[in-house]
């Protein structure tokens, strides 16, 4: 199998720089063993005009028998014949992806020590591949590669037979891209989607390869419109890694979305301890206080959002009145403990139906939130930056609009009785602010009136007469006879399924 990379410069900036970024001398023709055969790499051309690097990998058939065990394509056989005669030799394919990986190793990260100006720089590239199995064709090949950025995506399907035109075409392409990119941009591209478009690979797949598809689709996976299909052929359609494949670029393109890194929206869990704040006898007094508040409302179908390790969720599933019960998070870590804690993959069907966990951001509008009886967002709205209120403030009150909204917030003027509290200090490193008690009734206040409902006080803890109690929370009660939902919502998050289901 053969693919090669070309690239036009000028004196100033030569075109022979490809040999600094591959990190192959075009002078020199060099050989390297992979698992499953010789890769060789050479310039057929190396001037300052004009530069074309060529890997040619040399497949092993007997090496690619023994080892996908006898299973001809590696472990995916076309017919009963397939060890003995199949395309794995000549088609580029994942044998072709993981040479490039390990040829090209510094490439593909973007590292140049001896000219580390080079792999930011982007410049004319004309990839071609001769023999391109793709498995939904030429249309497939645009759908893939037409969103990356390139200027020409050329996919000529490649006749069965010249002779016998009437024979059709077979089901490969012969592909070539031209445009201007940075070199480890391409090399991360042709590594993901040429075993997507051949949808087969030689080797068993385990979790961590999970980790690399994130790794090489890093800056254009996560918005890429087919990264669905990606993820899947990629995972050799595993459901349960092709899933959280999909969380975690779900993760991605929210971190882009809100401007944010990915560790800042993912830190609903200390993996070094349970997150149940300290002292617990506080905790399990706001939960005493928000399952009395729904109840006082009548709720039956709740929603808690920001739901963190799932407590509420558990405590509100122990009740048969509630008929329907959400939790909603953005940490893809904190809903798989939510899941464990609730013990999905072996709850019977009836309690199962009950309950849904979700990845999603409050600070979009989401169309699945809208019609509940109750929302309850849970020493949430700390964690947000003040500027990013509003948007919560529209997300829960002015699209979704449920009956009856609970915020629970720490009360910061009751920080002075925390012995272990330094002075000044909030009392969770993640807390963007903290209000006093005059600071959250002018907040909830001014909420309530923009959106038609009126608001109540209850204090959580035990109530200080100089510092008031230690948790504060609001209870929301709809007074506007219209509860539809704001239209024009924007369904932003994907569903986290049960451990054990389909994804």
């Amino acid at each position: 199998m053969f693919l090669t990379i070309s690239t036009t410069g000028s004196p100033e900036r030569p075109a022979t720089d490809l040999g600094y970024l591959l990190h192959k001398h075009p002078g020199k023709t060099q050989a390297f063993s992979t698992s499953h055969g010789t890769a060789h790499v050479f310039y057929p051309e190396a001037t300052e005009q004009r530069c074309t690097a060529a890997l040619l990998l040399e497949v092993d058939p007997v090496a690619l028998v023994r080892r996908g065990q006898g299973k001809g394509r590696g472990g995916a056989p076309d017919a009963a014949l397939a060890q003995y005669v199949n395309d794995r030799p000549y088609a580029a394919s994942s044998l072709l992806a993981v040479a490039l990986s390990g040829v090209f190793r510094s490439a593909l990260k973007g590292q140049c020590a001896v000219r580390p100006e080079l792999p930011e720089q982007a410049r004319p590239l004309r990839v071609e591949i001769p023999a391109l199995p793709a498995r939904g064709g030429a249309e497939l090949v645009h759908r893939l590669f037409d969103p990356l950025g390139w200027d020409l995506v050329r996919a000529e399907p490649v006749p069965l037979d010249e002779r016998f035109p009437e024979w059709g075409d077979s089901r490969y392409v012969r592909l070539v891209l031209e445009g201007n990119l940075r070199l480890a941009d391409a090399l991360r591209q042709l590594y993901v989607l040429l075993p997507v478009l051949d949808d087969a690979k030689h080797y068993w797949i385990a979790p961590d390869e999970v980790d690399k598809l994130l790794r090489a689709g890093d800056g254009w996976l996560a918005a890429h419109p087919e990264n669905g299909l990606i993820s899947s052929r990629y995972l050799a359609r595993h459901k349960r890694l092709t899933q959280d494949a999909l969380e975690r670029l779900e993760l991605v393109r929210l971190a882009e979305a809100d401007g944010s890194e990915v560790e800042e929206l993912d830190n609903a869990v200390d993996e070094s301890r349970d997150t149940e704040e300290r002292p617990v006898p506080l905790a399990v007094q706001r939960r005493d206080a928000i399952l009395a508040a729904l109840r006082g409302a009548g709720a039956q179908r709740v929603l808690d959002l920001g739901c963190g390790q799932g407590q509420l969720v558990q405590a509100l599933l122990k009740d048969p009145a509630y008929s329907e019960i959400v939790g909603m998070d953005v940490s893809v870590r904190a809903l798989n403990l939510a899941a464990k804690r609730l013990r999905l993959e072996r709850m019977g069907e009836r309690q199962s139906a009950r309950v849904r966990l979700l990845q999603g951001s409050l600070a979009y509008t989401d169309k699945r939130l809208a019609g509940y009886d109750a929302a309850v967002l849970s020493e949430v709205i700390e964690h947000l930056d003040p500027e990013r209120l509003p948007a919560l403030e529209y997300a829960v009150f002015g699209a979704a609009r449920p009956r009856t909204v609970l915020v629970t917030t720490p009360n910061v003027e009751y920080n002075v009785r925390w012995e272990s509290l330094p002075a000044g200090q909030v009392r969770h490193g993640d807390h963007r602010f903290e209000w006093t008690r005059e600071e959250f009734r002018a907040w909830a206040g001014a909420v309530a009136e923009r959106h038609g409902y009126a608001v109540g006080f209850v204090p959580v803890g035990d109530d200080d007469p100089e510092v008031g109690p230690p948790t504060q929370m609001a209870v929301f009660t709809q007074t506007d006879t219209d509860t539809t939902a704001t239209t024009d919502t924007t369904d932003t998050t994907t569903e986290t399924p049960k451990e054990g289901e389909a994804a």
